[in-house]
């Protein structure tokens, strides 16, 4: 089902449709190098041969991880020949996010000279990937996930096309069955083409022209966990929100089920780990300040080893901030943001602004400055807030772990504050 026209590429009009950057080099037969850059399963590949096939230029595919730069030179050296023959040379590179620097180097002069056009696909943002000297002799082209309307229409046509799809077998679905299959894709046509052909393979058999295939009949032929869990969809939200509120309850249990239902589900593991970092700051915050060091190493690990390995360390941090002390004292933030709003730009006070020119000091900026190191215990009653806002309590801490400590801590300070305390250290 792979597009033989650049009117069957679903989802990619911002770069295809008439009057479009890429659809321009195609139609004045003049293409660049370029990066297509995109989640899994937008046409990246698919756009690439198109680009060799309209513009009559030889095809030449290379995997940045299965081939070095020996096959390099032996793609310039047939690229050479083809040249002094009149033809052109496109150099598809897949997962080029994957290409070393002697790679790089060895290909950079043959893009420069013309030799070679590039055209590089990866999932991974090309400016932390390739380097500046290739990347700037590219344009970049952002692919989109395709959306629901686009994958529907994938499917209605893969099941009809007797030649290319699985129109032989008289198989249909019923449009809330391919709905919600399209929405268990998350934008990805391979993906959706991968799950129509299990389902074409697991119904092979059934009378042509049979009526319409079911959500659960779908769900038969993809194994039960395929369609259980809609990533785009309101299932999607509910499980995370169950996640969210099983860890929020301290329930250590419930919060690995539904982990355990989003992982075995597909869900992209960096959102779920970057779910994890917000509640480690939101729900946990100063009553565990490790929590956020463990989400963040979680996250970490997640985009070091990817699945399914990553499970561990998604099990490990949702166990700790499952059983961790909770505290939500971080939304203070949107007190203090209120104020902001309720009072506008207040002027900063004289005596804590920084004198970093003569004439500021001239002017009083950091006049009456007093530095809480030089007194007892460095603390001092001084007031920070803009006049305006003298007085107001905008962080409330709770009283749960480390959190605890800090509310003492904030009392004392109080107290010496009340007594106008500025004692000196001796």
């Amino acid at each position: 089902m792979r597009p033989r026209a650049i009117d069957e590429v679903q989802g990619q009009d911002h770069l295809l449709a008439e009057g479009r950057p890429l659809r321009r080099q195609i139609d004045a037969d003049h293409i660049t190098s370029a990066i297509l850059w995109g989640p899994p399963g937008t046409g990246k590949t698919t756009i690439a041969r198109m680009l060799a096939d309209f513009t009559e230029a030889h095809f030449e595919p290379f995997s940045a991880v299965l081939a070095g730069v020996r096959e390099i030179r032996e793609i310039v050296a047939r690229a050479e020949t083809r040249r002094a023959d009149g033809g052109r040379t496109l150099l598809f590179v897949d997962e080029i996010h994957r290409f070393n620097k002697a790679q790089q180097d060895a290909l950079l002069p043959h893009v420069e000279s013309g030799l070679l056009t590039l055209v590089g696909a990866t999932t991974e943002n090309p400016s932390f990937q390739v380097n500046g000297a290739l990347l700037s002799r590219c344009s970049v082209h952002v692919l989109q996930p395709l959306s629901e309307d686009a994958l529907l229409d994938l499917a209605r046509r893969a099941l009809a096309d007797v030649e290319r799809g699985l129109g032989a077998l008289g198989l249909s679905a019923e449009d809330d069955a391919l709905l919600r299959l399209a929405r268990s894709c998350g934008g990805d046509a391979r993906r959706l083409l991968g799950s129509l052909e299990r389902i074409g393979l697991h119904y092979r058999r059934r009378d042509f022209g049979s009526e319409a295939l079911t959500f659960e009949e779908l769900g038969e032929a993809l194994g039960a966990d395929s369609l259980l869990y809609d990533r785009s969809g309101e299932e999607h939200y509910n499980c995370i929100s169950a996640f969210i509120k099983s860890m929020r309850g301290s329930d250590p249990d419930a919060s690995l089920y539904w982990l355990a239902r989003m992982a075995e589900a597909g869900e992209d593991a960096m959102f779920l780990a970057r779910r994890l970092v917000v509640f480690a700051s939101e729900d946990v915050g100063l009553a565990d300040p490790r929590a956020l060091q463990v989400a963040i190493a979680c996250k970490d690990a997640v985009h070091f080893l990817g699945m399914p390995e990553a499970k561990f360390p998604l099990s490990q941090a949702t166990l700790y901030l499952a059983t961790a002390p909770k505290s939500d004292s971080t939304k203070s933030y949107f007190r203090a943001a209120q104020a902001v709003r309720d009072h506008g730009a207040l002027s900063v006070p004289m005596h804590l602004r920084n004198a970093s020119t003569p004439l500021m000091k001239r002017l009083g900026y950091g006049d009456r400055y007093a530095n809480p190191h030089d007194y007892t215990g460095d603390y001092l009653a001084e007031e920070y807030l803009p006049d305006e806002l003298r007085g107001q309590e905008l962080y409330r801490p709770g009283d749960q772990g480390y959190e605890k400590t800090v509310l003492e801590r904030l009392k004392i300070w109080g107290r010496r504050k009340e007594r106008g305390d500025r004692r000196r250290k001796r």
